[in-house]
């Protein structure tokens, strides 16, 4: 069981620090026809923060309402609106022109099925020639027989409290990629207490996306890659026209 903030506390702790996908969706939006645009798996709002400090809209959606509630707090006066939803199953009223699905969103949403669902509620609610650009992660890659001992663990101090969390192995479970980490939390003082996190990313190549949006009534137009790091594995982002 999470305590209050915990859930903000991990996701700003795991993920916020990843920038090296910002310069492609600061580069879609800005191409983007006036108006809105969608942020998919806002979270905390690491992307749409960025984009609103460029003056562009954002809608920020996600299943989480401790996220969206830490976005919208951090957002004060720029043009952020967050909607609470689940990717799979949204209807908002409205077009845009981009809808971005940064990171493993699309992995998450439980196989083709949850794919499935979420590019038809994509593709409703773009305008006509409309761009859904979405990022696959290099999952297994990132713990492959070349690599060079773990990566450091991502660390932070709150009041006092030290917090950690390293990657420990990613393992194949077939259609899925399991990502185990090593959370720790060491109170002034205290001894620190451990737990561990498994995230599962559904493994799908761009190419199968591509196919999956096709059928939904999207076109596919040639991917685009953001390079591997030595901190973060690279991915494939594929762009899907309305």
């Amino acid at each position: 069981m999470q305590r209050p903030g915990e859930v903000v506390l991990w996701h700003d702790l795991e993920c916020s620090s990843y920038a090296e996908d910002l310069p492609l969706w600061r580069e879609l939006a800005a191409a983007a026809p006036a108006g809105p645009i969608l942020d998919v798996g806002a979270g905390t709002g690491r992307v749409a923060l960025d984009l609103a400090a460029r003056g562009i809209d954002v809608v920020a959606l996600d299943a989480d309402v401790e996220l969206l509630a830490a976005l919208r707090a951090r957002a004060g006066d720029a043009p952020v609106e967050t909607v609470v939803a689940d990717a799979r199953d949204f209807a908002l009223g409205r077009r845009f022109p981009l809808v971005l699905v940064p990171m493993q969103t699309l992995q998450l949403l439980g196989g083709p099925a949850g794919r499935a669902a979420f590019l038809r509620c994509a593709r409703e609610h773009l305008v006509p020639g409309g761009l859904v650009a979405a990022a696959l992660a290099d999952a297994l890659e990132s713990f492959d027989a070349e690599t060079d001992g773990l990566p450091e663990p991502d660390r932070a101090e709150i009041e006092g409290v030290r917090y950690a969390s390293l990657p420990l192995a990613v393992v194949d479970e077939g259609d899925r990629a399991a990502i185990h980490r090593l959370r720790q939390v060491a109170p002034p003082g205290g001894p620190a207490a451990e737990t561990t996190d498994v995230i599962r990313l559904d493994r799908v190549s761009a190419g199968e996306v591509e196919a999956e949006a096709t059928a939904a009534g999207l076109a596919a137009e040639p991917a685009r890659r953001i390079a591997a790091t030595e901190e973060y594995v690279g991915s494939a982002v594929v762009m899907l026209r309305g």
